[in-house]
């Protein structure tokens, strides 16, 4: 099964949290937290603009992205979590 993303849908894959500290320092799994970044894996067309035409996505496949935490919508599918977001709800690109 496959997710494909529609209108200004983007479809993004959180990194996984660090399990150790710059310091050298092991982190016990209770204390990790998933980072608000992550590895966009496909978008949408574009928004849809108020006469019609397709407003173009700032962020294509492949872009490492910053998000707020409590955005987007998490899914599961065959095993693998994913974040369905807004294209406006990405705050950043890290180029």
């Amino acid at each position: 099964m496959k997710l494909v993303p529609l209108g200004e849908k983007v479809i993004v894959r959180q990194l996984e949290a660090e399990t150790e500290t710059a310091g050298g320092i092991l982190l016990p799994e209770a204390s990790k937290e998933k980072p608000c970044q992550g590895k966009v894996l496909a978008v949408g067309d574009g928004r849809l603009l108020d006469d019609g035409t397709m407003a173009p996505m700032q962020v294509c496949e492949g872009d490492r992205v910053v998000f707020d935490k409590y955005f987007g919508c998490k899914i599961e599918l065959n095993g693998e979590e994913y974040l369905i977001l807004n294209e406006s709800e990405i705050l950043a690109v890290i180029g």
